[in-house]
């Protein structure tokens, strides 16, 4: 039997209101040794909750009783909505920690005990986790699609087929001797190849699902002194950066977050490229060339008469501006951080560009996921290669390595191992 679990669902610190959860089966006991006789089940009740040691009034708070298996968790669930100050929070806390058979809640324990109830798959915890963490509205999107179950279902559609497809694989193996239609495994082909297509499209969209949950880098590149610096203190509304008229200010890669139309985007500053005689200068040129080339876009800034920097190529997708338009009242291809004449024309640029690249984004936004495809279409390609060769024999085998794997997708089998890793970065309360 497991413990009972309590913990802060809302953000710590001073707030107006406070969200205590408790999860397991001393959770309505716990309450009325609190807040006396259990009110009615959702519905929502006022009651003072008391330190059971001395019966002192801790605070006046809104309950909800939710219970098992019809909760978030698949247990007896109660919520508690207290008033938000970091006085009442720790004494509600100190009074749960003495009472027994209750503790304190690991992180992620809440959703965990959601997956071993089969409240949750494995791939719809992990749409939660994003969603906590999402920055924008299209990484919102794409958590709650992974988390409303879109997903796992899409999975045990692809499931259902080989299981269609092994049952005939097996029926043409054990009962060859019987009177069998001699197409018997055509249908159980055409079901493979379905599947496979569908894991391969998945697959393909994998770069730009990652992007969206990760964000999109793009680099600020040109020679020192063109202006970088300058420019991404225009983007980000303040001083990220230092400017200054000598070269070679900036030394390391700077980076602001920024959401553009949706998208989470690091808009990254960096060295000037150059030949660099000082050593240190000479560093920071070589990781902006790396940085710059390892990301998703590029925005050259070049000036008049000057040309893109040796050492980054240029990439389809990538703005080349004329740099400090201010200067030379440059229209159209220009830019100039110090006016800021340009900059929104750029930013919607770069929203549109990389909003063309997230079209192709898939549900596939985990390694974790990715892996379990992978292995999946591998499996099928093998027993279709079989197939094409009428070595039934070892068919099968193929068919329930792929079943595996996609069992593996939504946590079916196999997932302990990589629970604590998936868990680590959710909040208490979740």
């Amino acid at each position: 039997m497991l413990d009972t679990i309590f913990a802060q669902a809302s953000a710590p610190g001073r707030s107006a209101v406070a969200i205590i959860r408790i999860s397991g089966v001393s959770a309505f006991a716990a309450l009325e040794l609190l807040a006396g006789a259990r009110p009615p089940d959702r519905l929502a009740s006022v009651r003072w909750i008391r330190d059971p040691r001395d019966g002192s009034r801790i605070d006046q708070a809104l309950i909800l009783c939710f219970p098992g298996p019809g909760s978030f968790t698949g247990e007896d669930v109660v919520e508690l909505q207290t008033h938000g100050s970091p006085a009442v929070v720790r004494a509600l806390l100190g009074a749960l920690a003495r009472l027994p058979n209750v503790r304190a809640a690991e992180p992620g324990e809440f959703t965990r005990r959601a997956l071993m109830n089969a409240r949750l798959d494995l791939a719809q915890v992990e749409g939660l986790g994003d969603l906590l963490a999402a920055e924008t509205a299209a990484q919102m999107r794409q958590a709650t699609t992974l988390m409303s179950g879109v997903f796992s279902r899409r999975a045990g559609g692809w499931r259902d087929a080989l299981v269609g497809a092994m049952a005939l694989v097996e029926a043409s193996i054990d009962f060859s001797d019987e009177d069998l239609p001699d197409d018997l495994l055509e249908p159980a082909e055409a079901m493979l190849r379905d599947v496979l297509r569908d894991l391969r499209a998945e697959l393909n969209g994998t770069a730009a699902a990652k992007r969206l949950r990760e964000g999109f880098e793009v680099a600020l590149v040109g020679a020192p002194n063109v202006g970088k610096s300058t420019l991404l203190n225009a983007i980000a509304g303040r001083d990220v950066a230092i400017t200054s008229e000598r070269a070679g200010t900036t030394r390391d890669v700077l980076e602001v977050r920024l959401d553009l139309g949706g998208l989470p985007v690091t808009m990254l500053d960096m060295a000037g490229m150059r030949a660099a005689d000082d050593e240190i200068e000479r560093i920071g040129v070589d990781r902006a060339v790396g940085r710059a080339t390892m990301a998703d876009m590029r925005i050259f800034l070049v000036e008049k008469g000057g040309s893109i920097p040796p050492g980054v190529e240029r990439l389809p997708g990538d703005i080349v501006l004329r740099a400090k338009a201010d200067l030379d009242d440059v229209r159209g291809d220009g830019v100039s951080g110090l006016t800021g004449a340009g900059v929104s024309d750029l930013l919607d640029r770069v929203a549109e560009e990389l909003g063309r690249r997230a079209e192709g984004a898939s549900s596939t936004s985990h390694i974790r996921q990715e892996g379990a495809i992978g292995a999946a279409a591998t499996a099928i390609e093998a027993a279709m290669a079989r197939l094409a060769g009428s070595e039934v024999d070892f068919l099968a085998e193929d068919l329930r390595s792929a079943l595996r794997s996609l069992d593996f997708l939504v946590g079916r089998v196999d997932v302990e191992a990589i629970l604590d890793v998936i868990f680590r970065d959710f909040c208490l309360g979740k």
